[in-house]
């Protein structure tokens, strides 16, 4: 059965953009790039909500770019060539390899995991903080930057209900950003 996996870059003390919804904080170097290229080629399909799918639509034409770097273009091209499902009520459309969905998440999520394929990501904290309140997240994988940001957009918003995890990976980066991976316990 197909995971779904929420994948975030986290400053130390847990947010994922700055007060200011900046994100000038991230390490993101060669190494980690390369890393974060290997992490979107595993995934059969990405989930979004309207937030993250805004930010994230740069990567449509980002390989048109001739000041890119190879690494940056390799990413643009994984990321427009996986399928994409938006989870919005306010967008009208969205573009290249991506659909709107406005209906019932949970069986949504429970038919994509039985289908044939690659893991599913979900990324954003507010479209994962709905997926843990329906305890639909496997993974969480955490990449860790080493800068505290006083406050900002969290991981892990609040409410959320208890979830016992197991570590079953780390990697640490030249830069010190540091890479967990952890499994919802139970599932093995």
């Amino acid at each position: 059965m197909r995971k779904v996996i929420y994948l975030m870059n986290v400053s130390l003390d847990g947010f994922i953009e700055g007060p200011n919804r900046e994100l000038d904080w991230a390490s993101i170097d060669e190494e980690s790039h390369r890393f974060f290229n290997d992490q979107q080629s595993d995934m059969g399909t990405l989930l979004y909500g309207r937030r993250l799918y805004e930010v994230m639509t740069y990567w449509e034409t980002a390989d048109a770019n001739p000041s890119i770097s190879e690494v940056e273009r390799e990413f643009a091209r994984i990321w427009k060539n996986s399928s994409k499902i938006v989870f919005s009520k306010t967008l009208e459309q969205v573009q290249g390899n991506a659909r709107l969905f406005r209906g019932d998440i949970a069986a949504e999520i429970t038919k994509l995991k039985q289908q044939p394929g690659k893991d599913l990501e979900v990324g954003g904290p507010n479209l994962a903080s709905t997926f843990m309140q329906l305890g639909l997240i496997d993974e969480y994988r955490l990449v860790v930057h080493p800068v505290v940001l006083g406050s900002g957009t969290p991981f892990f918003p609040t409410p959320i209900n208890r979830v016992n995890l197991r570590l079953v990976e780390t990697h640490t980066f030249k830069s010190g950003v540091v890479y967990l991976r952890y499994r919802r316990a139970g599932l093995e």
